[in-house]
């Protein structure tokens, strides 16, 4: 049975005025564009195609909210770095994430997806920072996992744990071996429950 088995799509939001109602609590999962997000966002709520895939990186071009359960949410934020595009648009992006940050109130937490063979790029550090000083908590998702060795999965997650200290909670995943499934989903769980589905 799925995690989430009422999880639906709501919309999709180029503008502020489209975001769903702020109300309840949704985590948010941002990432850059070939770090593995989508299928991520699919085995944590064991819902395959829940976030669409795909072999081209950027394909997320818009905020995509999804509702899990009364009141509680996932939002599927538009990918970061490799993404071909026209400047215009990746500006767009920037000042849409940086009001959704900013004034959503029932954002508690943003899951940061990065490549385990390589974490932390200069991208992935400002948005943990700007998410940070918006008074989110942070989980690091060290996604492909399984593309490491045992020693090196744990090399990389104990230097990544070191660099970020109290900034984020970090975690190895991989949606391929099920690994960290379980512990990111407990996790999800946990933010959701943050704040009840009436408050404001």
């Amino acid at each position: 049975m799925a995690a989430f088995p009422r999880a639906r799509y709501l919309q999709g939001a180029h503008e502020p005025a489209q975001f769903v109602p702020d109300s309840g609590a949704e985590v948010a999962f941002a990432g850059r564009s070939n770090s593995g997000k989508s299928s991520a966002i699919n085995a944590i709520t064991q819902r395959h195609g829940l976030a669409r895939t795909s072999k081209i990186p950027g394909r997320t071009q818009l905020i995509n909210f999804f509702e899990l359960d009364d009141g509680r949410r996932l939002v599927d934020l538009p990918g970061y770095g490799f993404a071909k595009v026209p400047r215009p648009v990746r500006e767009h992006w920037t000042g849409l994430l940086e009001t959704y940050f900013r004034e959503r109130a029932s954002l508690t937490a943003l899951y940061l997806v990065m490549d385990a063979r390589r974490p932390l790029g200069e991208q992935d550090w400002q948005m943990l920072r700007f998410a940070r000083a918006c008074g989110r908590l942070v989980h690091l998702l060290l996604t492909k996992a399984d593309k490491l060795s045992r020693s090196e999965a744990a090399s990389t997650l104990a230097r990544v744990r070191r660099e970020v200290g109290e900034l984020a909670h970090a975690q190895l995943f991989s949606a391929t071996a099920n690994t960290g499934v379980d512990e990111a989903r407990r996790a999800l769980y946990r933010y959701l429950q943050s704040k009840e589905p009436g408050d404001g």
